[in-house]
């Protein structure tokens, strides 16, 4: 187990990848954010949290281990509960929390994303020119 990355994982760098070449810049794992999320955008306050689907109970391909499975269980399902605690948590500062799987696709959760991204900055939409402050 302490082998396993705790951040930096692939998903995770495909979709920061994607996101930086879109010129979209972030925080990794904002230290001072509840919940240490894995991209946060600072100014326009979203946390996106890109999900491993063993750790945090994918409907579609969580499954408990057969072995000492009552207390797999309990870790698995503390996972849950501590996702929402700091769901909450960020939502209370007026932060917009966004959780992805693992195996979705990296572009589309990067579109996702962006769409967010722009919403909570009040930005024009891609290709088009804001107007100038004078």
């Amino acid at each position: 187990m302490s082998r396993m990355p705790r951040s930096s994982t692939l998903p995770e760098l495909l979709i920061r990848r994607e996101l930086h070449r879109r010129g979209m810049r972030y925080r990794v794992n904002h230290k001072l954010l509840p919940g240490r999320p894995d991209i946060a955008f600072t100014r326009a306050k979203v946390a996106v949290f890109i999900d491993g689907c063993f750790w945090h109970l994918c409907p579609l391909h969580g499954a408990v281990p057969k072995n000492n499975s009552a207390w797999w269980a309990a870790k698995l399902q503390r996972n849950v509960q501590r996702d929402r605690e700091k769901d909450n948590q960020l939502s209370a500062l007026g932060w917009t929390v966004a959780h992805f799987w693992e195996h979705e696709d990296p572009m589309d959760v990067a579109d996702r994303i962006e769409a967010l991204w722009q919403q909570n900055r009040g930005a024009p939409e891609r290709g088009t020119r804001s107007p100038r402050h004078v």
